[in-house]
């Protein structure tokens, strides 16, 4: 990390390109207002397959090239959770543990 910063991609990491086609009425509405289009689809793509638990939450932050606190942005910007960290799933286990009758 640089800065607070994940880097997008290690360097010897080979890069896959993905593209689709959009119908030209959409494609003249949406690239009207500035947005990055890929940009956006990208991301999309990438919280989707961490929502369905294919790819691990510190390679979506790699991949989009985040630091945690941003990641944890995107994902509630897509109304996704994060699920619990390691240290709230250490915390459940001794709170299970306390818990447990002897």
């Amino acid at each position: 990390m640089t800065g607070g910063r994940a880097e997008p991609w290690n360097q010897e990491e080979q890069i896959m390109t993905i593209s689709f086609e959009l119908p030209q009425s959409i494609e003249q509405e949406l690239g009207t207002d500035g947005a990055d289009l890929n940009g956006e689809a990208r991301e999309a793509y990438l919280v989707e397959l961490y929502r369905q638990e294919r790819i691990l939450y510190h390679q979506l932050a790699e991949a989009l090239g985040l630091s945690r606190y941003e990641t944890n942005g995107v994902l509630k910007r897509h109304k996704v959770s994060p699920g619990p960290t390691l240290e709230e799933l250490r915390a459940e286990i001794g709170s299970l543990r306390d818990a447990r009758p002897e």
